[in-house]
Order: structure tokens, then sequence, then C-alpha cells
């Protein structure tokens, strides 16, 4: 009974730094979508969208997608199947079309066409091509990532190449996370997750927080599919109880759309 409860809390311990690195790239996430409705119902002069700010925003997102690689391969190593990804990839593929579709009633001029959802879908189905490999994926995923860096200079006339990196002219979005370069610094994930994370097991040693407090903090990262699809209508639904008359007109104009 020992070593099967062992073998048990072996397999499903989660890891607290994992957690706290989710539970600050949400919070950040939290910041800059409440800046981002704040200015597109005109109640902030400007969005943070440039400047010192955008490294700040990649940085964020980054802290959602390498751990996200990691995790992967703590999973992998704890006998997930690989049809398990791809099966998750198309459940978050999904609610990532979901989120266009809501997107293009609440804001069409700049509604989500591939956002973070669509990304982690297409990833999700992708990785168990990778989760084998350990230096190649480093490899690759530098290669990726210097790529995307350059398809940002470069656009193009025509759309269908946008989910990889290459946009049309005069893009916007609420939300874009391209393959190029994101994908890249997902394989990188996957590369120090074989290596601080061999078998799923931690590595290194560093103290174990298991008070209420910490727990509780970082509660937000271990669900972190739930607060995303849930943070955007609670938001908005903040914004509209404090500023009802600014964001009324939004969502008049947003039902004028609707087919019925």
């Amino acid at each position: 009974m020992t070593r099967t409860t062992a073998s048990y809390i072996s397999r499903h311990k989660r890891f607290w730094e994992i957690d706290l690195v989710r539970t600050v790239a949400l919070l950040g996430l939290l910041f800059f979508h409440t800046r981002e409705l704040l200015y597109h119902f005109d109640l902030c002069a400007e969005p943070l969208a440039s400047g010192v700010w955008f490294y700040i925003r990649a940085v964020n997102a980054g802290l959602f997608i390498f751990p996200a690689g990691v995790a992967l391969t703590i999973a992998y190593s704890r006998g997930k199947r690989m049809s398990s990804f791809m099966l998750r990839g198309l459940k978050i593929f999904g609610l990532g079309m979901l989120i266009t579709l809501l997107s293009l009633l609440v804001v069409p001029e700049e509604y989500v066409r591939f956002g973070i959802l669509h990304f982690f879908g297409i990833a999700f189905i992708l990785v168990p091509f990778f989760l084998r490999f350990r230096y190649i994926n480093l490899i690759l995923g530098a290669a990726v990532m210097a790529a995307g860096i350059c398809l940002r200079s470069t656009s193009a006339d025509f759309p269908w190449l946008l989910w990889l990196g290459l946009r049309p002219h005069h893009f916007r979005t609420l939300d874009y996370f391209p393959l190029l370069p994101w994908f890249g610094l997902l394989l990188v994930g996957m590369f120090f997750g074989k290596i601080l994370y061999p078998q799923g097991n931690r590595r290194f040693n560093i103290p174990e927080f298991s008070s209420p407090v910490a727990s509780g903090f970082m509660l937000l990262g271990r669900h972190p599919l739930v607060i995303y699809l849930a943070h955007l209508p609670i938001l908005i639904g903040v914004i509209f109880a404090l500023y009802p008359d600014k964001i009324l007109p939004y969502v008049k104009e947003a039902l004028s759309y609707l087919p019925f």
C-alpha cells in the first residue's frame, strides 16, 4: 500500500514553482487586459502596447508558454499518452474559435484571429512529435524563435499565413500568438523540462511552501485555462457596473450584429 500511495503522489505531485510562474503570468494578463478594455471603451488615454511595455508584455506571455513546455515533459514522463495531448489540443483550439466569435461581436475591428488559445491548441497537437527529444528541441526552438523575430518586420497581402507569423498589412487584433516564434519558446521549455524534471521529478532542491496563504496565492496558476476563460467576462462585467453609460453603446452595437 505504501508503494502504491507513493507512486500516486509522485505521478500527481504539483511543483509550486511552476504554479507560481503561472500565477504571476495570469496577474500580468489581468493587468494588461484591463488596460486594453479601458482603452477600448475610451476610459483611459492609451494602451500599453509600445516602448518598454511591448517587451514587458512579451516576457509576461513567455511566462505562460515556457512553463507549459516544462509541464508537458513532466506529464509525458509520468505516462500521459500522446493521443491525450492531441485531444486536449483540439478542445483548446475549439475554445479559441469560441473566443474568435465572441470577440468578433464585441470588437469586430480587432477580433482575435489566432490568440493564445489557438496557439496552445495547435501546439498541443504538434508536441507529441517532439516530446522524446532533448537537445533537438533546444536547437529547433532557438531557430523557430529567431525566424519569428525576423518575420515581425515582414507583412503580406494575404492573411492565410497569419497562424505562422506572417501578418497582413495593417493587421490589428486584441490577442496574437503565432507559431513563430512562440512554438520555439515552448520547445525550449520542453528542453528545460527534460533537464530539470527528469522522469517527472524535480532534479534540484528548493524549500516547499504548504501554508494556506501560499497555496491560495498559487491557486490561480493551478487552473490557468479556467481563469483565462473567466477573466474577460468578469472584467467586462465589472467595468460595465462601474461605467454603464460608457459601455452601453458598445453593447447595443454588438447586439446589432446578431442575426436575430
